[in-house]
Order: structure tokens, then C-alpha cells, then sequence
């Protein structure tokens, strides 16, 4: 199942699971989990892409050893909100990997998540070395975080409205 709209994978969601945030660039696969109340993403590793099988199964053990219940897939849009050939990719990829497994998929707009965890990495003093290994996965956190803060969000208003 795969989702433009945030509130429809959300109601997809199976209770207590946590979520997987992907950043996808054409050398590299970045990995973050967030716990199973959906509050804080946590950057955990960068997958080094070979071809599609291979990428899928490092990340679909990944998927399982953690019980992940969603996944979160940046989109890489054009500053304008338009999409370029990246984000037709990155569609692609989500289509492949929908094959392989039955987790909710969601798109989030990743526009300058790279940006920011580089600032990140950078106000931390890491190294050049050092930034170069972890910032596709703190890339991830960003984009996973972005997510879990709008379904958190959405929570309060449901709450607020009077629906639980």
C-alpha cells in the first residue's frame, strides 16, 4: 500500500509498531527507526546500493529484525514542488519494494532534509570523514521525524475533536 497522503497511511497503521524513514540516493540507502510510540526517530544505518535484490533484502532484514509496522520514503521534489527524474526513481523504488512486502509506504517531501542534517553533523563538530559515512541515515532521521511530528499532530486534532 502506498500513500501520497499522510492521513491515509496513517489509518493504515498497525498499533505500536515503529516506523522505518528511507532517504534513497542513487549511491547509498539511508536508514532510520523510530520507536513504537511514533515520538522520536533515530538514524540507524546507511545501505551502500548495489542493485534493487540486494538493496531490498538488506533493508527488508532490517524491516523484520525491527518490526517495523510503515515505511516513510522521502521524495525528492524540485524546490518548486514539482517532481524531476529523482522523485520519478524514487516512485519506482517504492513500486519494487511494494512487491516484495505489504507495509504501508508513505512519500514525505524531502527537500532540504540532506541540508539540515549536514548543518546538524556540522554545529556537532563531526568530522568530514565522519559526515560522509552517517549523513544519508541522519538524513533519514529528518525525513522519519518530519513524518512522525505530522502524525502526531494529527493525533491531537483527532483527540480534540472528540474521536480517539
Amino acid at each position: 500500500m502506498i500513500f501520497d497522503d499522510i492521513e491515509a497511511f496513517a489509518a493504515a497503521l498497525p498499533p505500536r509498531r515503529a516506523l522505518a524513514g528511507l532517504d534513497l540516493g542513487t549511491a547509498t540507502l539511508g536508514v532510520a527507526v523510530s520507536d513504537g510510540m511514533l515520538s522520536i526517530a533515530t538514524p540507524l544505518t546507511t545501505i551502500r546500493r548495489k542493485k534493487f535484490t540486494l538493496d531490498a533484502a538488506a533493508l527488508l532484514d532490517i524491516l523484520e529484525k525491527r518490526q517495523i509496522g510503515g515505511i516513510v520514503l522521502g521524495l525528492p521534489r524540485n524546490m518548486d514542488g514539482s517532481e524531476g527524474p529523482r522523485a520519478q526513481s524514487t516512485r519506482a523504488f517504492a513500486r519494487n519494494l511494494g512487491g516484495l512486502c505489504d507495509l504501508p509506504l508513505v512519500f514525505w517531501d524531502e527537500r532540504l532534509s540532506t541540508v539540515a542534517a549536514e548543518r546538524a553533523l556540522l554545529e556537532a563538530d563531526t568530522s568530514r570523514k565522519r559526515r560522509s559515512e552517517v549523513i544519508d541515515h541522519v538524513a533519514a532521521g529528518y525525513i522519519l521525524q518530519g513524518a512522525l511530528d505530522r502524525l502526531a499532530h494529527l493525533r491531537t486534532n483527532r483527540k480534540d475533536d472528540g474521536v480517539s
